[in-house]
């Protein structure tokens, strides 16, 4: 086992792996950027050191720094977390040129998976159902315009390079491709460094399931259970749940095989998603894989039972899973919510700032990941999560009300957040009645965001 690693990340999920580090007995390093100083990871830790200025790329994305820090340490491995360098190739490789294990897939395999007209590519070989679409990378706008009129209207514009919604979109007429090909190509190639794109149908208003998947160097491989993201923003998840109320045990069982079918043919080694679009008809399609501990793992954790980031750790280190195929077991229901310091009622505006007061909620079957602090000051260069809350009860309407109790005990004095959104859309008849698709937030944001004001108004009174 190791004996220390790095943690380069911040935020909840470096507070996350360094928990999990102190449970294993194992050493863990922290790194921060001068705006982080007085983070909650660098707080808790008792090795930090400073990697750069404010910016991602002065810090988090600085490689060099990292390593750096990593050998003088002597650290023997490096946890990347989500985001930022955990499905960066490079890292990947250079963390292996250096003697560092990367607790992640390699970089051949990240190279594969991220270039998403190859991975589309590799599932079609393995028989894994994928959106009709191109082949492979579709070089001109013109190009797009000949497949989009074969396969017919609306079709998504991908970067092969993307994620997180950019790079992306969606085609309804003719006349709009070949600009919006080009402006996605633009965006594309501005996040992204890579101006390579692919055609795909679109599915419109699909469920959101990805299948969490775990696999050893041994080649072993599992799958344990689906997620359901579909309440999104902005192709941003909002909340995720485990299990989807869509699916039945066969389609449940089928697309687990096709996960783990997935994995397989990629030949992937650690924590990783495979992320599927499901239709009004039960059909399901591949629509990428995500090389990374996913932010929402916690909703998996709690229905396995199975500490994915100390599974991710063990499996870096040679050993093999502590589950066979068999021995995972889903029982109950857990959701998770993503408390985001931005304003729903102004388009999602991020609000950074200081947490003058922070009162998070607890009891049997509740769940916090956070890095926040009352006196925390939220700085304005990265991401908007917060807090993740998570909430786990035998069914999914004991696990609805648990959440919305939660919810109501979550104080957060200090910048605009979105947790009366989140507390509207658990009372909403669509979500209870799980009734929702990746459309339900913009049918319903006028009437969540009516609720909000009216109970504003109510406890102003």
């Amino acid at each position: 086992m190791f004996k220390r690693i790095l943690i380069a990340n911040r935020g909840e999920i470096a507070v996350r792996v360094f928990r999990a580090c102190r449970e294993l007995d194992i050493e863990p390093v922290v790194v921060y950027s001068q705006a982080d100083v007085n983070a909650l990871h660098v707080q808790l830790a008792e090795r930090a050191y400073c990697i750069g200025p404010a910016r991602s790329a002065d810090s988090y994305l600085n490689v060099d720094a990292i390593l750096t820090v990593a050998k003088a340490t002597g650290c023997d491995a490096i946890h990347p977390g989500y985001g930022f360098l955990s499905e960066n190739d490079e890292f990947a490789d250079a963390c292996a040129q250096a003697g560092i294990a990367f607790i992640g897939p390699s970089g051949d395999v990240i190279r594969a998976m991220g270039n998403k007209a190859a991975a589309r590519k590799l599932m079609m070989s393995a028989g894994v159902p994928v959106v009709p679409g191109s082949d492979g990378a579709v070089e001109t706008a013109e190009q797009a315009k000949e497949l989009a009129d074969s396969i017919g209207y609306p079709v998504l514009i991908k970067a092969s390079a993307g994620g997180g919604g950019r790079g992306m979109r969606r085609v309804f007429e003719p006349d709009q491709l070949i600009p919006l090909f080009e402006e996605a190509r633009s965006e594309s190639v501005a996040c992204f460094g890579s101006g390579e794109m692919y055609l795909e149908k679109l599915i419109l208003n699909p469920r959101h399931i990805e299948f969490q998947i775990m696999a050893d160097q041994q080649g072993n491989v599992i799958q344990l259970g689906d997620r359901d993201c579909s309440i999104q923003r902005r192709n941003q998840k909002l909340i995720e749940e485990s299990p989807s109320k869509a699916l039945t045990p066969e389609l449940r069982e089928r697309m687990g095989a096709a996960a783990v079918a997935a994995a397989k043919a990629a030949h992937y080694v650690n924590a990783g998603t495979i992320e599927f679009v499901l239709d009004p008809d039960g059909n399901f399609y591949f629509i990428e894989m995500n090389t990374r501990i996913q932010v929402e793992h916690p909703v998996t954790e709690l229905v396995t039972g199975m500490d994915l980031v100390r599974e991710q750790i063990r499996i870096a280190a040679g050993l093999p899973l502590s589950r066979t195929q068999e021995e995972v077991v889903q029982k109950g229901h857990a959701i998770e919510c993503r408390i985001n310091a931005e304003d729903p009622a102004h388009n999602f505006q991020p609000c950074p700032g200081k947490i003058d007061f922070v009162h998070l909620p607890g009891g049997y079957g509740v769940r916090v990941d956070t890095g926040l602090y009352s006196g925390y000051t939220l700085p304005p260069y990265y991401d908007s999560l917060m807090a993740k809350l998570i909430v786990f009860a035998p069914t999914r309407l004991e696990a609805i009300r648990r959440m919305r109790r939660a919810l109501e005990e979550l104080v957060i004095e200090g910048p605009a957040n979105n947790t009366d959104l989140l507390h509207q859309i658990m009372h909403h008849p669509d979500f209870v009645r799980g009734n929702y698709t990746t459309g339900y937030l913009e049918a319903n944001m006028d009437t969540l965001l009516s609720w909000s004001r009216v109970g504003e108004e109510e406890a102003k009174a």
